[in-house]
């Protein structure tokens, strides 16, 4: 059985693909207490105990807000931490997989989708630890495999770990408020997680450089929103137009997926995927929140 070891198994995607492909794989997903990503010693004596054949590094902060805060913290974990991951896997011959995001397109200007050969110049300090941990990564493993993520959601997310998400935000809205606002000068790829998981296998495979690596979807966010609305018959008039958000700064963070479908890995557009899901889980979300 090959081995594979995930970071970040606490968290949104790592605890998903550790779980995913239990049984498949002989599983190796350390805690921070176990392998602390920001010490090349403590990295590489995990590597040594377990040899792994496949990485997938998860472990990051995602939150924007966090990064802000704590700067010098978020940057050993997202950029120098992503780093000794790489130079791990090269030395023991482990492919890599290293997850990064859209955010890098934001700041770029101009409309998407967005290739990944584009050169970007992002705007928060999230996106650019991103962008400065992919050169990182590609600098001392070149086979290294950086994805740019999308946001994402989970439709089953009872007795699951994981931050907040896109279907969790808009239900909760839905509760609390009965309405709910979704900007229309914001867009992007909204992916289901699982299906993120599901092709990881696949891109393992891939020859090491960036690919965008979730749904497409060329509509903005509230007519995004609308149109899984209109498909599930859902009531309409409960979505409501957010025309300041992003105003000053319209924001586009689509992404191309040509390089990644010529290598047969393929996303379900975003609305369709947003229909299929809420079909699948209408009993329980009509009960609780529409």
């Amino acid at each position: 059985m090959k081995r594979l070891l995930v970071t970040g198994a606490s968290g949104f995607v790592g605890g998903r693909a550790a779980e995913f492909y239990q049984g498949k794989y002989e599983i190796c997903a350390p805690s921070h207490r176990e392998m602390d990503i920001t010490d090349e010693g403590s990295v590489y004596a995990v590597f040594e105990r377990f040899r792994p054949d496949y990485v997938i590094h998860c472990a990051a902060i995602s939150d924007i807000g966090s990064c802000d805060r704590e700067p010098e913290q978020s940057w050993r974990i997202n950029v120098d931490g992503s780093r000794n991951m790489a130079k791990a896997s090269k030395r023991y011959g482990a492919k890599c997989l290293v997850c990064s995001s859209d955010q890098v397109y934001q700041g770029s200007g101009g409309k998407g989708p967005h290739r990944e050969e584009e050169c970007i110049e992002p705007r928060t300090l999230y996106g650019k630890e991103k962008k400065k941990a992919e050169e990182e990564c590609l600098r001392e493993n070149p086979e290294c495999v950086m994805l740019r993520l999308s946001w994402m959601y989970d439709v089953d997310r009872e007795n699951r770990k994981g931050h907040g998400d896109f279907f969790t935000g808009l239900l909760s809205g839905l509760k609390d408020m009965g309405t709910v606002r979704y900007p229309v000068y914001d867009v992007r790829g909204i992916t289901d997680v699982n299906e993120v998981v599901e092709n990881l296998e696949k891109a393992f495979e891939l020859r090491g450089g960036i690919y965008n690596f979730g749904s497409p979807n060329d509509r903005n966010t509230y007519e995004t929103v609308l149109a899984m609305f209109e498909g599930l018959g859902w009531d309409t008039g409960r979505i409501e137009r957010n025309e300041e958000a992003f105003a000053e700064q319209p924001r586009d963070l689509s992404m191309a997926q040509e390089k990644l479908n010529a290598c047969g890995i393929v996303f379900t557009s975003t609305v369709e995927a947003l229909i299929r899901n809420g079909k699948v889980r209408e009993e329980f979300i009509h009960k609780w929140y529409v």
